[in-house]
């Protein structure tokens, strides 16, 4: 099967570090929902284990670094760019500036939304826009998609003889041979006769 290759636009200071290392598995993806409202998966979900340490996906500034909603969350700002990091339990202080790469925090088990594994999820935010985190990494992963959606179509199966009186259109069909040949027969005879009877006629004059 022909294959084409989907990839991914990077980021302007796109960085190829990950926020778990070695490079984890990717989970859940991001699916950002039709409305701002409806459910979806604003960022991606990477597989790790509990007390491994997170890394701070890009350079910036503590914005955040404490427990919301029941668990911990680290948010790095630059400019209108936001990286999230949860569940986290924080190594850093709001206001500390980090590099891409530097520990932020060690992950936890606790509100891990691969439950029963452990995972980080990670999210972005450009503004007020949720966008795809893997969009930050070099390295990221691809996915392999079919050049066409057309698929295969199975055999049509063939139609079956009509069991019933046949149309009015199959009655319009040419004579047998039998009757051409009767036609012809009647035609001969009759001039066969004509024949005969003209000659008698003439022999009486």
């Amino acid at each position: 099967m022909n294959l084409a290759l989907l990839s991914l636009a990077i980021l302007p200071g796109a960085t190829s570090d990950w926020p778990l290392q070695p490079r984890p598995e990717v989970v859940h993806g991001f699916e950002l929902p039709a409305k701002p409202w409806l459910p979806g998966h604003r960022g991606v979900d990477l597989a790790g284990r509990p007390g491994q340490p997170v890394l701070a996906a890009t350079p910036g500034t503590i914005t955040y670094a404490g427990p919301l909603a029941g668990r911990g969350v680290i948010t790095i700002t630059a400019g209108a760019r936001r990286t999230t990091y949860e569940p986290v339990v924080p190594a850093v202080s709001v206001g500390a500036t980090v590099r891409a790469g530097t520990v932020i925090g060690r992950l936890s088990a606790a509100g891990s939304h691969c439950l029963p594994r452990a995972c980080l999820h990670w999210g972005l935010l450009q503004g007020k826009q949720y966008l795809n985190p893997l969009t930050l990494v070099r390295n990221r992963p691809v996915r392999l998609l079919p050049l066409t959606n057309q698929q295969a179509q199975p055999a049509r199966a063939p139609s079956p003889v009509p069991s019933g009186p046949p149309s009015r259109a199959a009655d319009v069909s040419p004579a047998p041979p039998d009757s051409n040949q009767r036609t012809a027969k009647l035609i001969i005879a009759a001039t066969a006769a004509l024949t005969l009877t003209a000659g008698l006629l003439i022999r009486r004059e």
